[in-house]
């Protein structure tokens, strides 16, 4: 079992939250002044986005890596459409940008790979039990 994430409300402010991960510079969230925030830090939305775009560029970085292609960096966008969140849909499109890539074939399989990232497997593929409870 990984060691547990942490957050932590931030006092003198609405929503902002401080991440404490063990060994790592602590990480903050917050949300848009729309919804009362300050918008001061990525959301938890944005977080869920960046698991995927993190995800996707290590798995396409290391698969590269492997096959010692001349992969010299990746770009990864995340565009996404929650409008339709409430009904249950949740659309994210991502674009990838390889840099140093120029073979067609590379090119798709690095692709393909992508969709084989583990975080794309936990949100399309998992069942995630949450259990949640007070102390």
């Amino acid at each position: 079992m990984h060691k547990p994430i942490t957050v932590i409300s931030e006092r003198n402010h609405a929503f902002r939250q401080r991440i404490e991960v063990e060994g790592i510079e602590d990480l903050y969230a917050d949300v848009s002044p729309i919804v009362g925030g300050e918008g001061s830090a990525p959301d938890p939305h944005d977080y869920f986005d960046i698991a995927l775009g993190t995800c996707k560029a290590v798995t396409v970085q290391m698969y590269a890596k492997r096959k010692q292609w001349p992969l010299e960096g990746i770009t990864v966008k995340v565009q996404r459409d929650d409008s339709q969140e409430r009904k249950g849909v949740y659309q994210l499109e991502v674009t990838l940008t390889l840099h140093g890539i120029d073979d067609p074939e590379q090119r798709a399989r690095l692709e393909e790979i992508s969709h084989r990232c583990p975080i794309q497997r936990l949100m399309t593929q998992a069942t995630v039990d949450i259990t949640t409870r007070t102390e």
